[in-house]
């Protein structure tokens, strides 16, 4: 027996999502067909709103719906730190730690040879124009402790000692393969505190 094409279109839609095989697929779409056509329409709405209404921010690339993030915006933080994360969860994180009162630069990403992830994928174009501003005196590294956050982090470190940035690195007190998003709060802050220059 064969699926209908509107079901298979599902199917293979929800693959796009990060850990989701054609089983789990499967799953989820008989499950919102059959189970949960309410929350079908209101994810089906909430797709559309994001895509229509978000945008990166113009100084730290974040989603936001506005020019500038509700970060950038506030006056209060300091300017003259920027701290470099993977992603808008590695953001979120440090700001739920209340250990960083600076700013970010999100890179939606890592260099990652092995995926074919290179230095344009990971915007460290637009981080080198963001850090060079004239206000930024400090960039903390607090990408992930993986083997492509590493790489990552080191070649950040060299584009900005290169420019005469001086540049830090978030604490080890993570595990080594760990991911911010995945730290409990008190280890994330410890690291903060005790970066370190590179």
């Amino acid at each position: 027996m064969k699926n209908p094409p509107a079901l298979d279109h599902l199917i293979a839609a929800l693959k796009v999502l990060p850990g989701v095989g054609p089983k789990s697929a499967q799953r989820m779409a008989y499950h919102l067909l059959q189970r949960d056509q309410d929350g079908a329409g209101k994810l089906a709405r909430a797709i559309d709103r994001a895509l229509t209404h978000l945008t990166h921010c113009e100084r730290c690339n974040t989603f936001s719906e506005t020019p500038l993030c509700n970060l950038c915006s506030d006056e209060t933080r300091r300017q003259d730190l920027l701290c470099v994360v993977e992603m808008p969860t590695d953001q979120l994180m440090l700001e739920q730690a209340q250990c960083f009162d600076g700013l970010y630069f999100v890179l939606m990403g890592r260099v990652s040879p092995m995926e074919g992830l290179g230095p344009r994928e990971a915007n460290l174009d637009r981080l080198l124009v963001r850090a060079q501003d004239g206000v930024v005196e400090e960039v903390v590294i607090a990408t992930n402790f993986t083997a492509e956050g590493e790489v990552t982090a080191h070649m950040i470190s060299e584009l900005l000692k290169a420019r005469g940035i001086r540049v830090s690195r978030i604490a080890r007190g993570m595990p080594v393969g760990g991911e911010l998003e995945h730290i409990d709060l008190g280890t994330l802050a410890q690291a903060v505190y005790e970066r370190r220059s590179v």
